[in-house]
């Protein structure tokens, strides 16, 4: 359903429109169950990783801070049930890394209710209070970017805001968390974006969604303030709508400078979630504990959107919604730029937007034999930074990294996988884009 009410649904230029299985769309967020023990990394934001500040055998309660932020650019962590310190070491991530991690035995007889909070008047904060507030509760850009959210808001005193922009668009398929989110939490979502607006000094703020959710719309807009600091507006149910360079233009019109940040063009962005948690947690001085999360996938009996504890192990959380046996390939985010994991013993993370599952029937579908370049140029139609994956394919077979950066713009690239989706070749193109970026990174750092 199309919303009625909008004159032109605001886009970029390219693109493309995947079959998004946007289903769970409209199922309202449940809870699921604690799993026995969670795993809860100490590194789970961009920045220095916590420092624990628990011992093994120690009782914890729901909310506590069990590791301390290192610095400015990191976050506390907090116990996300009440349980027992039962190990701290070193554990896998999702990311194939080892990282320090502390084990919680959960006692199952507990209510599990949140027990450390304190409370705060956010009116009598100046910006500095107000964002050190903002740090303590722990909270990373939860739309999977994970750069902490007070260092986003700490705007420069010789840059100046004059938009927030919310991104509400959640254009990869199969996730549908922020839509609920939208939809179940608006107060929250509100509250949040009026304490941004404070912490970072921007006068007005537009909140951005596609038009395949006019529900989450009307949601807002019934809310939204009279004097018009906070709008809505709706925009083409297109792929990647929600990356921070084709939402801004979408919305403003204004292109971010090469090796810029949306601060050089007077905007800050940051994603409906991230917001919403915000806008929940900070007034009651709580802590990110949990997280709102899309499961889904043909692998998935009970798809749906959970609120799940952080560091609840993924083998638990499929169990319960009924991952069939034969789901082979295990996706964290959606299917455009999540990635895909090894092992079901990594846990949920602040940055884990979506857990999807696909069958062994789909990968046999995926599985398809790659071609020469065709030169079609269907690469260059749908690329939003309107570079050219092709010639770009063509020097990475060649390994010819330094040429890509420096005559051909590989660092403009944001890895949205527009171009490998529609490569008639099948030729990974993104993947040849990292392994060239990463190489250039190594050569410059040596």
């Amino acid at each position: 359903m199309r919303l009625p009410f909008f004159h032109r649904a605001a886009t970029f230029e390219h693109g493309i429109h995947p079959v998004y299985h946007k289903e769970t769309g409209s199922l309202p967020i449940k809870r699921l169950p604690f799993a026995p023990r969670l795993i809860v990394p100490l590194s789970q934001h961009i920045g220095k990783a916590a420092v624990c500040c628990v011992s093994v055998g120690e009782e914890v309660r729901r909310g506590q801070v069990i590791a301390t932020a290192d610095g400015f650019v990191s976050l506390p962590v907090h116990a996300p049930a009440t349980g027992v310190v039962e190990a701290i070491g070193v554990m896998l991530a999702a990311n194939g890394k080892m990282v320090d991690s502390i084990t919680i035995r959960v006692y199952e007889a507990d209510s599990q209710e949140v027990q450390v909070r304190a409370p705060l008047d956010i009116e009598s904060l100046d910006k500095k209070e107000l964002l050190a507030a903002i740090q303590q509760t722990g909270i990373a850009g939860l739309g999977g970017a994970t750069f902490p959210a007070h260092v986003k808001l700490s705007v420069p005193p010789e840059t100046v805001i004059d938009t927030l922009v919310v991104n509400g668009a959640e254009c990869e398929p199969f996730l549908t968390c922020d839509h609920r989110i939208m939809v179940e939490r608006t107060q929250d979502l509100l509250r949040g974006i009026r304490y941004a607006m404070k912490a970072s000094g921007a006068p007005r703020a537009i909140i951005g969604v596609e038009d395949n959710k006019p529900d989450a719309i009307a949601a807002i807009q019934a809310l939204l303030p009279a004097d018009g600091t906070i709008t809505v507006q709706a925009l083409e149910t297109k792929y990647p709508q929600g990356a921070e360079d084709t939402i801004i233009y979408a919305l403003l019109g204004r292109e971010i400078p090469a090796g810029s940040r949306p601060a050089a063009i007077g905007v800050l962005m940051n994603n409906v979630m991230t917001l919403a948690y915000l806008g929940r947690l900070l007034p009651a001085g709580e802590g990110m504990i949990e997280r709102v999360l899309t499961v889904a996938g043909p692998g998935v009996e009970k798809p749906g959107n959970y609120i799940v504890p952080i560091g609840t192990p993924l083998r638990f959380l499929l169990e319960q919604v009924g991952a069939r046996g034969s789901a082979k390939e295990i996706i964290l985010g959606g299917p455009m730029m999540g990635m895909t994991i090894s092992s079901l013993d990594v846990p949920v993370t602040k940055g884990t937007s979506g857990v999807l599952a696909f069958g062994a029937e789909k990968l046999e579908q995926e599985a398809r034999r790659t071609y020469a370049c065709i030169k079609c140029g269907e690469c260059l139609s749908v690329c939003p930074k309107f570079l050219n994956p092709s010639q770009l394919g063509l020097l990475a077979a060649k390994r010819e990294y330094a040429e890509m950066a420096e005559l051909y713009n590989l660092d403009r690239c944001f890895e949205c996988g527009c171009c490998s989706y529609v490569c008639p070749s099948h030729i990974p193109l993104v993947q040849q884009f990292r392994i060239a970026k990463a190489v250039n990174r190594e050569k410059a750092s040596a």
